[in-house]
């Protein structure tokens, strides 16, 4: 196992904390002072934005015009200092931070819509954001600060007069998943805890602890795949392939019962609109939102599954259709295969899977989806889908094979084809501009756009006579 990459992958787990009703007030107080602090400052970091912008956006240049010091009893802006008594050190960073973030995202949208670069050209100019939904940071040690254990915490909160420290229980209900509770294998770093945010939700109170995991690879990967095939049949067919073709795994991931449970819903919707004449703002709100809701559970637990499933037969990547921008061009208006179209997960389930997958070191790529489920992944030729079981499709030579299993073998050849480069073949990958593989004439075209399948592969292995999925195939 090597170190590798400077990038930060940054994961947050939500604690739930014990509190009192005092606790609870204390906690809204704290909430509430500091927005009002952001909501104060965001004026003055806009009348001293050029000199803000000139020392490089520094914390110091706005506290040399609010801040008294000993050494600096005179300030041009005293009002925080009679309005925000007390006011610690390290939540007023955090609030001056916060007002130059409101401030510069809010001139970067502008400067946008000026230049011209609108959702449409009737756009209204943005407007700034709003201070209203900011949470404090808690720095270690000045702010907040962990019992042995974690089980416990301090936090210093405003009660109204004074800022007091208070104790906090931390709920254990397996909410820790990123805590480091040990050594990574070969002495690499854990993960590193940084600063939580104090947030309220309802009655409750949270914890929102934010860690920095680590980059590095495995190097115990073996040079396997994962492909996985997002189809509408079935939502994920995944399978392990090698590189030199060999098919060790493969398996399904469909939520039956969740899609009947997502379409059940949409169809009251529908039934609703079409007793309804004109449908107004937020019509079946809370229908809508269940749906979707259901939606994003069944992206996240099938991308579950998929990642275990890659781990288990440690695969080095994942590997997806690059589907982005996709727009369904079947069915008609109000029709059942549309309403099919757009709760399909194709690109919900290929970002979660991209999100997991980087925690756990695992490679995802894209490939194109240029006829992966057209052709047969034992070359020969273009596939047939069955009129009443579009599942199944007829291979010309007469064998008869899942679809999106056929696809996702093709998915796999597709990248390995991509990362090794068959030159004996003298293959590349269709869909890439203008790349070109070996072509060894002395024209000038290009080179030869083949087919690429699963039978790609095959192509100079070594003491295989017969691949063991053709054989499964039959």
């Amino acid at each position: 196992m090597v170190s590798g990459g400077v990038s930060r992958t940054l994961r947050t787990d939500n604690w739930v904390v014990e509190t009192t009703n005092e606790q609870r007030k204390m906690v809204a107080a704290t909430i509430e002072l500091y927005r009002q602090y952001v909501r104060a400052l965001v004026p003055l970091v806009w009348i001293h934005w050029a000199e803000i912008e000139a020392a490089g956006r520094d914390v110091k240049a706005i506290e040399r015009l609010m801040h008294p010091t000993s050494k600096r009893p005179t300030v041009r802006y005293r009002y925080f200092q009679r309005r925000f008594y007390k006011f610690p050190s390290y939540l007023r960073r955090a609030a001056i931070m916060a007002a130059i973030g409101q401030v510069s995202s809010f001139i970067a949208r502008y400067d946008r819509w000026q230049a011209g670069e609108r959702k449409r050209p009737d756009a209204r100019p943005p407007r700034r954001t709003c201070e209203n939904h900011l949470n404090p940071a808690l720095y270690r040690g000045s702010m907040i600060r962990f019992y042995p254990g974690d089980d416990a915490v301090r936090i210093k909160l405003w009660n109204g007069t004074d800022w007091i420290w208070s104790r906090f229980t931390i709920k254990d209900k397996g909410k820790k998943r990123h805590q480091p509770t040990h050594k990574r294998p070969g002495g690499l770093a854990v993960n590193l805890a940084l600063s939580p945010t104090l947030r309220r939700k309802g009655s409750k109170i949270l914890l929102s602890a934010p860690y920095q995991i680590p980059d590095y690879c495995w190097t115990d990967r073996q040079p396997v795949v994962c492909a996985v095939d997002l189809g509408m049949n079935t939502t994920a067919v995944a399978s392990i392939v090698a590189q030199d073709g060999t098919v060790l795994a493969r398996r399904f991931f469909h939520r039956g019962s969740d899609i009947d449970r997502r379409d059940k819903l949409l169809t009251q919707i529908r039934v609703k609109a079409s007793k309804t004449g004109k449908l107004s703002k937020g019509f079946c709100r809370s229908l809508y939102r269940r749906a979707v809701h259901l939606n994003e559970e069944m992206a996240r637990r099938i991308a579950r599954g998929v990642l275990t499933f890659a781990e288990a037969h440690k695969a080095s990547c994942i590997v997806i259709e690059n589907l982005g921008g996709w727009r369904p061009r079947g069915g008609k208006r109000r029709s059942t295969l549309r309403q099919r179209f757009h709760g399909w997960l194709h690109r919900k389930l290929a970002l979660q899977l991209e999100a997991i997958a980087k925690e756990h070191r695992i490679k995802v790529k894209f490939v194109s989806p240029y006829r992966t489920s057209k052709l047969a992944f034992d070359g020969s030729g273009k596939v047939e889908r069955d009129k009443e079981n579009a599942a199944l499709a007829t291979f010309p030579n007469g064998k008869q094979y899942n679809a999106d299993l056929n696809a996702s073998y093709n998915i796999a050849a597709r990248y390995w084809v991509e990362q090794l480069g068959r030159k004996e073949a003298g293959l590349r990958a269709a869909g890439h501009g203008n790349s070109t593989e070996a072509h060894t004439g002395r024209s000038s075209r290009r080179a030869p756009r083949m087919p690429v399948t699963l039978s790609t592969l095959w192509i100079g292995a070594e003491e295989r006579e017969t691949p063991s999925t053709a054989a499964a195939a039959a």
